[in-house]
């Protein structure tokens, strides 16, 4: 019995919609494993330490998420890109301690020490990207060599001290990152209108794709993923009300998410950006300036680092020789736990901050244990392996 030809169009069809079955199945699972570990984080803690859920907290909280974010958004970009930063926790650590000594020791204004930081930085990350992508060296040992270098020029910028990032009690544009909040008002304002442009911004993109023939994700989904994100901001608003506002700290990790997601959904950099990840070599051939790409993805890197540096001094009220220690791995686990491929070529904002609020949530909570850190280093060890694991599984056909 003779078979019947397949019609190609039919075939390619069918083909997109298994891929997106697949894709969302795959989305599914994770989104699913991430809801439930955040809710057994929360749960737990707050059964073992009900100061956990109280809005003081909470907004301590909010405080730390957006510091590992900033990072773990930057981390996002290099990975998506095919390849690592290990150098970024020793980064914070050394952008934090320059912005402070020379606040402290030389009498700089806040604003003059910060701008020099992130000049620094920017700089030291861009000759790092150009270093491994002209002389080809893999990133994992350049950035490995830049965690223990940038420790060890930190240390010798502090002096092995713990350097204030105040100056005779006066607060100042660094010191006040961490402890400034938008008044209730005015935060209930920005969330609306936050909701609001995640809701036309969704529904612009669902144009979009369907003008250009893609498949779509059923709507009821795409729907009801647009509800529970407002619903969670929402409930995020009354709770940080029932304090001071929202902190600063969060509306710069807004500002940084939202420039990011921009760029990298809706710019040719964050086109090119995936292609590399996902095939470095066709995207080459294709005619994408992969040098110029990868080097830029690290002088971002380098701002962020700074950015970071700044809110962690800040949060701490100083300089140590232990700030930013292992934030690297921190920012890893956020980006797998996020949804983002240690292959490259695919991540998201959104999924980062997810998995940057899990992070902290766990770290939040063992510091209100008071456990020792010898069982937070394991936990956090647990954790990233766990991403690791999951990522494996479900990148698995």
């Amino acid at each position: 019995m003779n078979a019947q030809p397949v019609n190609p169009m039919i075939a390619a069809k069918g083909d997109e919609k298994s891929a997106l079955q697949s894709e969302l199945k795959s989305f599914a699972a994770r989104d699913f494993s991430m809801v439930i570990a955040l809710v057994l984080i929360w749960g737990f803690f707050a059964l073992v330490r009900p100061a956990f859920i109280k809005p003081f907290n909470v907004s301590g909280l909010a405080v730390e998420v957006s510091i590992t974010a900033v990072l773990a958004i930057g981390q996002l970009l290099i990975i998506v890109a095919g390849e690592i930063d290990l150098s970024i926790g020793s980064g914070v650590g050394l952008m934090g301690g320059i912005a402070a000594v020379l606040i402290s020791w030389h009498g700089w204004s806040a604003g003059s020490s910060m701008a020099v930081t992130v000049l620094v930085s920017v700089a030291v990350w861009l000759l790092m990207g150009w270093f491994i992508v002209t002389q080809r060296v893999i990133s994992f040992i350049i950035t490995l060599a830049g965690m223990l270098i940038f420790r060890g020029i930190q240390w010798k910028v502090i002096h092995s001290e713990t350097v204030p990032v105040v100056v005779g009690g006066q607060s100042n544009l660094m010191s006040l990152l961490t402890v400034w909040y938008l008044p209730p008002m005015a935060s209930s304002v920005l969330v609306g209108l936050v909701i609001m442009g995640i809701a036309v911004g969704a529904w612009r993109t669902r144009r979009r794709r369907a003008a250009f023939g893609f498949a779509l994700e059923p709507a009821g989904v795409a729907f009801s993923k647009v509800i529970v994100l407002g619903q969670l901001l929402v409930l995020f608003l009354l709770v940080c009300n029932e304090y001071q506002g929202i902190p600063l700290s969060v509306l710069i990790l807004a500002a940084t998410a939202s420039a990011i997601a921009v760029l990298m959904g809706h710019t040719r950099f964050g086109r090119y950006l995936y292609a590399i990840g996902g095939n470095k070599e066709a995207a080459l051939i294709s005619g994408v300036p992969v040098r110029n790409i990868l080097i830029g993805v690290f002088g971002i890197m380098g701002f962020l680092v700074a950015l970071s540096g700044f809110l962690q001094a800040a949060y701490a009220g100083a300089n140590t020789t232990s700030m930013g220690s292992q934030m690297e791995l921190d920012a890893v686990a956020a980006c797998v736990i996020g949804g983002t491929s240690l292959k490259g070529g695919k991540g998201t904002v959104l999924g980062v901050i997810f998995g940057s609020l899990i992070m902290a949530s766990l770290l939040n909570g063992m510091n209100l244990m008071s456990l020792p850190p010898e069982d937070k280093l394991i936990a956090r060890g647990v954790v990233l392996a766990l991403a690791v694991w999951l990522d494996m599984k479900l990148a698995k056909p």
